[in-house]
């Protein structure tokens, strides 16, 4: 990488994700002192690969990353497909488990539908960006990623499974699609939400796990000893840990195991409850800064591909943040979103930083150094 390459690097993206990750590691240290699965552990071998994968991809241009990614597409969609196969885990087939340690195709599925998008959408607008538009084309995308929605809808994984199509919409919106089908979807999502709304309606769309997690979403204190404990008890924590938090190994809700789990789900609920207000709205920031970085990437990217790229992966962690912050706090329903660099789970720290080293990428071919810092 050239000299110029590295001053035009978004480093601040590397920075708040390290310290997110950092954040991220106290709130488990403390989160795992009477646990002895080793998840503590575990993180950090996680956050070495991590680095080491951020470090690769760093060094790999993205174009190249575009080229290959049908490739990996095909390697993805395999393993979404094996992994239906696996025995159930929380009632989900999702992990694949190798010698103690387990992973998400999932997880390592968004760059790749997001560069492997990023590909198609060039080629259909090698000779006229209109094209996009035309209902064959638009189709098509549709195809592409609703592969691997639909595969691990089957795990069953609908945050995951949303987290796509946020993606895709911001990618096609970005490609300069027609406001036409803007407004189709988003009459088709609020038609849906409309009769997800209704009870009678809920019951024939959705299947009973779902539901059950939408009733308790409306109404937690249904059944407070049962499917409604684990908000009840998040929100119980947040609340305790009021301005500074109760301190470290000295949450009630954490430390007595009323939180579960803990370490993935509901680690903001730790962090809340043992570093109290301040700690937590410092992570909102992070992660609106983090966004803002990712958007500015794709604003100032040299190509259409780079910014298509930097758009996606954005709309990835601002789905992340606002999902999992909400989900604990009881505004949104649950669905099992993490906390990104933040929640326990290698899978998923490592698929952060990859994408964040392809943001620092996509930053370094800029062609005017910007900011220090940015």
């Amino acid at each position: 990488m050239r000299k110029r390459e590295l001053k035009n690097i978004q480093w601040s993206l590397l920075i708040i994700a390290l310290i997110l990750t950092a954040i991220g590691i106290v709130a488990l240290f403390s989160a795992t002192q009477e646990s002895e699965n080793g998840e503590f552990t575990k993180q950090l071998i996680w956050l070495g690969i991590s680095l080491v994968a951020l470090f690769i991809i760093l060094f790999v241009d993205y174009e190249l990353l575009v080229k290959i990614s049908p490739v990996l597409y095909g390697i993805c969609v395999i393993l979404l497909i094996a992994v239906l196969f696996t025995k159930k885990v929380n009632g989900a087939s999702s992990w694949f488990d190798i010698g103690g340690f387990s992973f998400q195709p999932s997880e390592f599925a968004k760059p790749v539908v997001i560069l492997f998008l990023t590909f198609i959408i060039n080629k259909i607008q090698t000779n006229y960006k209109e094209d996009i538009s035309r209902i064959s084309r638009v189709l098509l995308v549709l195809f592409v990623v609703l592969i691997p929605t639909i595969l691990i809808i089957r795990q069953p994984d609908f945050g995951t499974a949303t987290a796509f199509i946020i993606a895709t919409g911001l990618m096609l919106i970005v490609s300069g699609i027609d406001k036409k089908y803007i407004i189709a979807l988003s009459l088709l999502v609020t038609i849906v939400i409309t009769l997800i709304a209704v009870p009678y309606t809920r019951q024939k769309l959705l299947p009973e796990h779902a539901q059950k997690r939408i009733d308790i979403y409306l109404n937690p204190e249904s059944d407070p000893r049962g499917a409604g404990y684990n908000i009840i008890q998040s929100k119980l924590a947040i609340g305790a840990g009021q301005l500074t938090g109760m301190g470290l190994l000295k949450g009630n809700q954490t430390q007595l195991g009323f939180l579960y789990p803990k370490t993935t789900d509901f680690i903001f609920s730790v962090i809340g409850e043992e570093m109290g207000f301040l700690v937590a709205a410092t992570i909102i920031i992070l992660y609106v800064l983090f966004v803002t970085g990712a958007l500015y990437v794709a604003k100032t990217a040299k190509d259409s591909a780079g910014t298509l790229i930097a758009t996606g992966i954005a709309g990835i962690f601002l789905f992340h943040m606002v999902e999992n912050i909400g989900m604990v706090m009881g505004l949104l329903p649950i669905t099992g979103v993490p906390l990104a660099f933040i929640s326990y789970g290698g899978s998923s720290l490592i698929t952060n930083f990859i994408c964040v080293a392809i943001l620092m990428n996509i930053s370094s071919k800029r062609q005017k150094t910007i900011f220090v810092g940015g």
